[in-house]
């Protein structure tokens, strides 16, 4: 077993366990990303069944599964621990994703990519726990950041493998499921449960149940809006590149991969930027970029508005999401940590599956120009509020201290 209290100025890429998670997050992208391209011809492949309807949604189907199983999954977590779940969720991660390869009717592979969805269910709602289980303060925000970039570099190096397997045959990208075998021998040799009377799992700083649950719940409701708002991008960014007269799909590849490659090196900046101005300003940086983002995209002219907007976003949303993550799971006592491991992997893929409806429905009331200058509104106004907060909490805990401070007699 490691040692749980580590001091926190070690690297977080000495730790096997915070690599462990890390790469356990980047999952996430991988189940969409990896079945993306392969879409046009499985559609082509099964348009003799009338299934049409059943490839749009192979993509969605996962984060449906997630968002209906993760409460369970949380509440066995904290029964059972986290280890056992998040080893049996890669395994069916692998079996379910790349029986696609081999499964001989579209609704088998419907089936397999829902108990997909269940497996992730499990790995996120587990590695969260563990994430708590294992860091405390800046050692914490600093993995969680780290599984926002493994995220986003995860996202690119996915999509591109996937592209290239497709052009050779659609099923070939299910093959890509298989690839956390690899990772399978590290899981299972550095994660571990901890007892509750070790490591940060005996924090007696944590707020009390009741508070503790309100602080999370506002936190989750936080990052599911914010996952929601930045899901535009992949979801609507291809028609809104068409629209503009860039319809060819090099050009939407080459926007993603400046989105993911932006926010995979911002992740990796963002704990030195929460040391240096706090994270008050910190998440107020990453608003003021995505509002800056989604301006640009549609207000600008030049044919590189788009790859700007892009890199504005996806480091803007790097910034914001750690916060999330690494607070909620300070605020939570121990035996809690399940419950909200799921609650945050709910809220994401909620957020996700939400954002087309919200973002169909805004554009085709309001067109691009007004829906883009409205969230780049919102995410100016969420910055200027978080930017205000950081500066009144300064303020009134520096006088606090001073107040502290005896004065010396005459």
């Amino acid at each position: 077993m490691y040692p749980i209290d580590e001091p926190e100025e070690r690297p977080i890429w000495r730790d096997p366990r915070a690599i462990a998670l890390m790469m356990a997050a980047s999952l996430t992208v991988m189940t969409a990303a990896t079945i993306s391209p392969a879409l046009p011809d499985l559609e082509r492949e099964f348009v003799g069944d009338g299934q049409s309807f059943l490839i749009r949604l192979l993509v969605p189907a996962p984060s449906l599964a997630v968002v209906l199983v993760a409460p369970w999954c949380g509440a066995i977590a904290d029964r059972s621990g986290r280890r056992r779940m998040l080893l049996a969720g890669v395994l069916l991660f692998i079996i379910s994703g790349s029986a696609g390869l081999l499964l001989p009717t579209l609704p088998m592979i419907m089936i397999s990519r829902l108990c997909l969805g269940v497996a992730l269910a499990m790995i996120m709602t587990a590695q969260s726990a563990l994430l708590g289980d294992y860091f405390s303060g800046k050692t914490l925000h600093a993995v969680s950041s780290g599984q926002v970039s493994a995220r986003n570099l995860g996202g690119f190096v996915f999509i591109v493998l996937a592209g290239l397997l497709a052009t050779i045959s659609p099923r070939l990208p299910f093959a890509a499921y298989a690839l956390p075998l690899l990772a399978l021998p590290l899981f299972w040799r550095v994660l571990v449960d901890i007892p509750s009377s070790l490591g940060p799992l005996g924090n007696p700083s944590c707020p009390s149940a009741g508070r503790s649950q309100g602080i999370v719940h506002l936190l989750a409701l936080g990052q599911l809006i914010v996952t929601m708002l930045f899901f535009v991008m992949p979801t609507q960014l291809p028609f809104f590149l068409a629209e503009e007269g860039y319809a060819s799909p090099v050009i939407t590849g080459a926007a993603l991969g400046v989105l993911m490659l932006a926010g995979g090196g911002a992740a990796l900046g963002y704990n030195w930027l929460r040391e240096v101005i706090g994270l008050g300003w910190t998440w107020a940086c990453g608003f003021s970029l995505m509002a800056a983002g989604f301006a640009v995209l549609v207000t600008a002219d030049a044919e590189i508005g788009p790859f700007l907007a892009c890199a504005a976003i996806g480091a803007g949303y790097a910034l914001t999401i750690p916060p999330f993550v690494a607070l909620s799971l300070a605020a939570t006592p121990a035996q809690r940590r399940g419950k909200t491991g799921a609650l945050l992997t709910g809220s994401v893929f909620l957020g996700q599956f939400l954002s087309p409806f919200i973002s169909n429905s805004a554009i085709s009331q309001w067109g691009w120009r007004v829906s883009g200058l409205g969230l780049a509104a919102a995410f100016g106004v969420t910055a200027l509020i978080s930017g205000a907060m950081s500066y009144y909490l300064r303020r009134h805990a520096s006088q606090a201290r001073q107040k502290a401070v005896p004065r010396r007699n005459l």
